[in-house]
């Protein structure tokens, strides 16, 4: 029996995607040979490329209106680093929400002057500040959209002047937004895309060419755009995946569509925690929730042995509490079924009865 698959990342995909995937892997396109065999510049994998693209622009919107859309590697790690190389010329500015944001800061302070605005570190990460300000010279914006650690959302976007980058690793394609709002988005695949390896980036090219230092090639996002998610090779299976599953998703009626499961997926859990006395949520503010990845702990340490145990036998993987917080985390992407929200809730329920 498939696993309820509540892992934090590398995510929970689609099962029609993994099946198109594993017969890609033996016999791609009808070539007799395997996808991860071929050349990276054949016909047949450049028109991979060039759909998952597409679909990412499609998705959000943002089809010819002055973007581009690019799968590169090193995770949003790497896009800590890229993105002040590529924007951080004098000043920019930094909502610290979660453990990732801070690390963002980390690599932008080696480039330039950076403003934290605002920081929710001084009550572990538990909820998202409000009524900041974002300096009116800063030369960009960052702030991340959902946090997977301690399970807080972004529900509202700050109005600035700004270039405005976002990190939406764990909720991209998950809900409806404005994405023109968004000069620059990126995103690691292993959340709501695909498998790890690969990291989408959606830019508006006219932010670009602002910095005055030399950008070296493999960090120059003009370099990737010019040659097309090309310059050096690819991701080619994990490139290959996240198409499938940005076409599952267009099958699925898109992001308005999945949109609706989430929020189903979220109130359904959510709902719980607030009803049974053995569990309380970790955020503090309910409009901080995120629908992506909820926290949670029980009020009673003692039921913890009975508890694992029965979400284990229920065929529940992956909910154990990231170590900066503890407890539980349910994380429920685009391709977590409803169902296994029920079945983790109907858990819940039963430990309680037992209680």
């Amino acid at each position: 029996m498939k696993k309820h698959n509540f892992s934090a990342g590398p995510c929970i995909l689609p099962q029609s995607v993994l099946k198109k995937a594993s017969e890609a892997v033996i016999n791609f396109n009808g070539l007799d040979l395997s996808l991860i065999e071929i050349s990276h510049r054949s016909k047949d994998f450049v028109e991979v490329m060039d759909s998952a693209r597409a679909l990412a622009l499609e998705h959000l919107g943002l089809h010819n209106k002055g973007y581009q859309a690019l799968f590169l590697q090193g995770g949003a790690s790497m896009e800590f680093l890229m993105v002040a190389y590529n924007l951080l010329e004098k000043k920019a500015a930094y909502l610290n929400t979660g453990t990732w944001a801070d690390k963002a800061i980390k690599e932008a302070k080696l480039f330039g002057e950076i403003v934290e605005v605002a920081s929710s570190k001084d009550q572990n990460f538990n909820y998202i500040p409000k009524n900041y300000s974002i300096p009116a010279d800063a030369d960009y914006f960052h702030c991340t959209s959902n946090n997977t650690i301690f399970g807080t959302q972004l529900k509202r976007f700050p109005e600035t002047d700004a270039t405005l980058v976002c990190d939406m690793s764990s909720d991209i394609f998950s809900r409806v937004l404005d994405f023109s709002k968004f000069d620059l988005i990126y995103a690691g695949a292993q959340k709501n895309m695909g498998p790890a390896g690969t990291t989408l980036v959606v830019i508006k090219e006219s932010i670009l060419g602002r910095v005055s230092r030399a950008i070296p090639s493999m960090l120059d996002y003009k370099v990737h755009i010019a040659k097309e998610s090309m310059f050096n090779t690819p991701a080619v299976f994990p490139v290959y995946v996240s198409m499938l599953t940005l076409q599952w998703l267009k099958d699925m009626g898109g992001i308005p569509a999945i949109e609706k499961i989430n929020n189903q997926k979220a109130d359904l859990l959510y709902s719980e925690i607030d009803r049974n006395p053995l569990f309380k949520g970790f955020v503090t503010e309910n409009q901080d929730r995120s629908n992506m990845n909820a926290t949670f702990n029980l009020t009673n340490e003692a039921v913890k042995d009975s508890f694992d145990a029965m979400w284990k036998e229920a065929g529940i993987n992956g909910l154990n509490g990231h170590r900066s917080v503890g407890g539980y985390r349910a994380s429920m992407y685009n391709a977590l079924p409803l169902e296994s929200v029920q079945v983790l809730v109907d858990v819940m329920k039963e430990l309680e009865r037992k209680s």
